[in-house]
């Protein structure tokens, strides 16, 4: 069990309606409203039903009630002791959402780390290949190819990183040698799926050759990166994904070259809980440190 869940769950017990421990939390509403219903799912039993004076407890939440009572008891105790040593201790669970191929390639060992460092602090990272919506609450930190145009969400200028077309070593010397963006015109490629793109930062092609033909298209980027690898044709990957692999070579390093930035993002309400200012200050420091690979 998640037993941050449990905050949420005792201050919609204590104040009886989402706005009234959304307010307490110094969170919005909808976030109360997806911990119920994640710790619901997590339990498998309904905790509230509501009615027009607000929300009331069945008998699972009624089962439930004093535990988190107890573990409210405990964090009050806990609090003193945590300011006298000048920090709260991050915990509870972040949720990141970030493009597949960064979030698994670049972040994932990192945040392992640091979820070692933290105990108490779970993270969840969403690597998915589509944009996490933060006014969706799918995620409580975004980090993005674009810039968010809502002026209500805290936001960062996260990175840059370049991609490069590439072509495996193999298949390259199968054909004759690329010396103008004209000789991309015979070749097959791999590239993403056009009406399945999230943004129009992954459009490249366009501006070296538009391909007469496609091999292999996928929304996810290991998967164009693997079909590149065994041959398939030619596509464009990050720097950071392909340049470490021995079967790929660039094409046209200097005229095939892109650089993206990513931005990441949280709710304005969010800035000030433990959790969420470690994971974003620890994200900042990383990309930091891996700009040579980043920009390779």
């Amino acid at each position: 069990m998640d037993w941050d869940h449990l905050r949420f769950f005792w201050a919609l017990v204590q104040a009886g309606t989402l706005v009234g421990a959304a307010k307490a939390l110094g969170v919005e509403h909808t976030t109360v409203s997806r911990r119920i219903q994640a710790l619901e799912k997590q339990l498998g039993a309904t905790l509230f039903t509501r009615e027009g004076s607000g929300y009331k407890l069945t008998d699972a939440g009624r089962q439930l009630q004093p535990r988190a009572e107890a573990m409210d008891q405990i964090a009050r105790g806990i609090a003193p002791i945590a300011a006298s040593q000048g920090a709260e201790t991050p915990s509870g669970v972040v949720r990141i959402g970030v493009t597949e191929g960064f979030g698994t390639q670049v972040l994932a060992k990192h945040l392992a780390v640091l979820a070692q460092r933290y105990p108490l602090l779970t993270i969840d990272l969403l690597a998915v290949p589509r944009m996490l919506q933060l006014s969706r609450r799918e995620a409580d930190i975004v980090i993005s190819l674009e810039r968010p145009v809502r002026d209500t969400v805290v936001t960062s200028r996260l990175t840059e990183y370049r991609l490069y077309l590439y072509g495996q070593r193999e298949y390259l010397a199968r054909h004759p040698l690329i010396t103008s963006t004209e000789g991309l015109a015979s070749h097959r490629f791999v590239h993403y799926v056009d009406d399945q793109l999230f943004t129009k930062e992954l459009q490249f092609l366009d501006s070296l050759s538009a391909p007469q033909r496609f091999s292999f298209r996928s929304t996810s980027i290991l998967a164009q990166y693997t079909a590149v690898r065994t041959g398939a044709g030619l596509g464009v990957l990050p720097g950071f994904l392909a340049d470490k692999d021995p079967l790929l070579q660039r094409v046209l390093p200097e005229q095939a070259q892109f650089t993206r930035t990513f931005w990441m993002s949280m709710p304005p309400e969010l800035r000030s809980v433990p959790g969420i200012q470690v994971v974003w200050r620890f994200l900042q420091a990383t990309v930091q440190e891996q700009q040579d690979l980043l920009l390779c």
